[in-house]
């Protein structure tokens, strides 16, 4: 056993860049406040991009950066992928990009077909919905079972694209039966299946879902978005947790994120991943690499970008 913490390079497998002033994201608009798990999160309504997030960053060696789609206006997702793409070309990350994609528009299989051109796509990600509570299960259904849905994400494969799935354990019935039902599609479940309840029935419910997915070997779960409303980020908060993931998914089908600039709501970049750092400094180190670093690497297809700006380490030393 290793017994060390780790202190190799890192690719952040979840995080984004927006500027609201300049873009529209309904839910970053001045005077919107949707329901959301951290409560207020009217401080992260402000520009953020690889400058603040390289300054939050600080002396964690990320070296690459996946990006995952904002809710940007979803009249545009394309104009999302151009931003992004046009980020990348001028700093240096970031080096793969989970796109917008709602799979229940009429032309969302010409979306994916226009977003699989872009070189620094590797995913989509769609939040299907559905049952806001384990017990509204049985009332209604997640977009995960719609005829229509389903069709396009079909098509994903085809296009050479992964599938980022973000719903709470309680829904993950349904992502098992589309995991298994398109086997030859990567599924990458966001913020470890969003286990905000705490509590001994909440953390059973969530161990099982989760165990079942687990079956499913074309899924893979991004470890983040752990935080507590109204609580700062702890490692004793959320051991378990992640220790847990990793038992039941294996350190290849596991990775860490860092979800910024969401999760500066409950904690700095340095609270989570120096606590990630912490729980599985026990393990070997080759696994610690994969969690930190190759997992997402292998996963997203990481590449260097030919940036005319500063690089991430240049970046850093400016902050």
């Amino acid at each position: 056993m290793a017994d060390e913490l780790y202190n190799g390079p890192i690719v952040d497998a979840h995080h984004h860049f927006w500027d609201p002033q300049a873009n529209y994201h309904p839910w970053l608009a001045q005077g919107a406040n949707i329901p959301f798990r951290y409560g207020d999160y009217s401080a992260i309504k402000r520009r953020y991009l690889p400058a603040d997030y390289f300054a939050d960053a600080g002396e964690h060696n990320v070296v690459q950066t996946v990006y995952v789609e904002t809710e940007w206006n979803p009249s545009d997702p394309i104009g999302e992928t151009r931003f992004i793409e046009q980020i990348a070309a001028r700093y240096g990350v970031p080096n793969a990009v989970v796109a917008q994609a709602w799979l229940d528009h009429p032309d969302a299989i010409a979306v994916l077909a226009e977003q699989a051109l872009f070189a620094s796509v590797r995913s989509v990600r769609h939040k299907p919905g559905g049952p806001a509570s384990p017990e509204e299960v049985g009332e209604h259904r997640t977009l995960m079972t719609d005829d229509h849905w389903r069709r396009s994400y079909a098509a994903l494969h085809d296009l050479g694209l992964r599938f980022d799935l973000q719903t709470p354990w309680w829904n993950l019935p349904e992502a098992e039966l589309l995991a298994r039902d398109f086997p030859e599609t990567p599924l990458i479940l966001n913020h470890a299946g969003l286990p905000s309840d705490r509590s001994v029935e909440g953390l059973a419910g969530w161990h099982a879902a989760m165990a079942k997915l687990a079956d499913q070997p074309n899924v893979v779960v991004k470890i983040s978005g752990l935080g507590l409303r109204g609580r700062r980020w702890r490692a004793a908060d959320n051991a378990w947790i992640v220790r847990e993931i990793v038992a039941m998914f294996g350190t290849e089908r596991a990775m860490f994120a860092s979800n910024f600039p969401v999760d500066s709501l409950c904690g700095s970049f340095d609270d989570i991943y120096s606590g990630f750092k912490h729980i599985v400094r026990d393990l070997p180190h080759a696994d610690q690499e994969r969690l930190f670093y190759s997992n997402a690497q292998r996963i997203y297809r990481c590449e260097p970008c030919a940036a005319a700006g500063p690089w991430p380490e240049q970046m850093r030393s400016q902050a």
